[in-house]
């Protein structure tokens, strides 16, 4: 049996991807910062599958290094990384931006990010083998209105993402990143921090994807032949057409 360790794990995509692991027989190191969400899927799913939780923030590189280096044995072999854990804070022009918003999602996005991939690839080294998935965004890809440094973020899991293949060919490791548009996730309310009715209005009007939508897409993907590797893949809501136009009549 494959294990997984998913960042993120607690909700949208990562929780979503969680249970459809599962369900393929994948093993799962379920990380995140939220330990009686992370208790409660652990009980929900070791029916299933081997389950272990890491509670920490991937801020932290100490404690994301010190977690990952003390994995049991019978997880210590990590075959998948889904890197989900990221973040939006404000949406606010760049001149009256707020730097905790700014270093919190240079911090998650960018930072966390490599933390945990550092953690792990020397493993998938070892082994020869291994399977990299970055979650990021269609802000990945354009730049919008407002969106200068969460944008600039998710530019930075692209790139970092094209590196990975490059740097981890030789070793035989498959990297790709799958980039979604508009989600209904918890994402809106961190960005407009607890206003609900804000966050609301920006899944009104049309059928924006669901986090079960992108965990199915990651297990498309992990399950394809090893010789086969989705390097590269940007989902979208059929009304969506890029970050600011969104048909709002169908």
């Amino acid at each position: 049996m494959k294990t997984a360790l998913i960042t993120g794990a607690t909700s949208g995509i990562g929780k979503s991807t969680a249970y459809i692991f599962a369900k393929h027989g994948i093993n799962l190191i379920l990380c995140g910062r939220r330990q009686e969400r992370l208790e409660e899927l652990q009980t929900e799913l070791c029916e299933t599958v081997k389950v272990h939780t890491l509670c920490f923030d991937v801020r932290n590189k100490d404690h994301v290094f010190k977690s990952i280096d003390e994995l049991p044995q019978e997880f210590s072999s990590i075959d998948i990384l889904i890197n989900n854990a990221g973040n939006a804070h404000g949406l606010d022009p760049i001149q009256t931006g707020n730097l905790d918003d700014w270093d919190a999602m240079l911090d998650i996005n960018v930072k966390g990010l490599l933390y945990v991939s550092k953690a792990i690839i020397p493993k998938m080294i070892s082994q020869k083998s291994g399977h990299i998935i970055n979650i990021g965004s269609i802000a990945g890809k354009e730049v919008y209105a407002n969106g200068n440094v969460y944008c600039a973020s998710k530019h930075a899991v692209d790139a970092i993402n094209k590196g990975m293949q490059i740097d981890l060919n030789k070793h035989g490791i498959r990297v790709g990143a799958i980039h979604p548009g508009l989600v209904e996730t918890e994402f809106s309310n961190v960005r407009f921090k607890g206003d609900d009715n804000r966050a609301d209005t920006v899944y009104n009007g049309f059928d924006p994807l669901r986090p079960d939508d992108i965990a199915d897409i990651i297990a498309f993907v992990v399950t394809r032949p090893y010789h086969v590797n989705i390097a590269d893949l940007v989902v979208l809501p059929t009304a969506q057409a890029n970050s600011t136009i969104i048909n709002k009549s169908l």
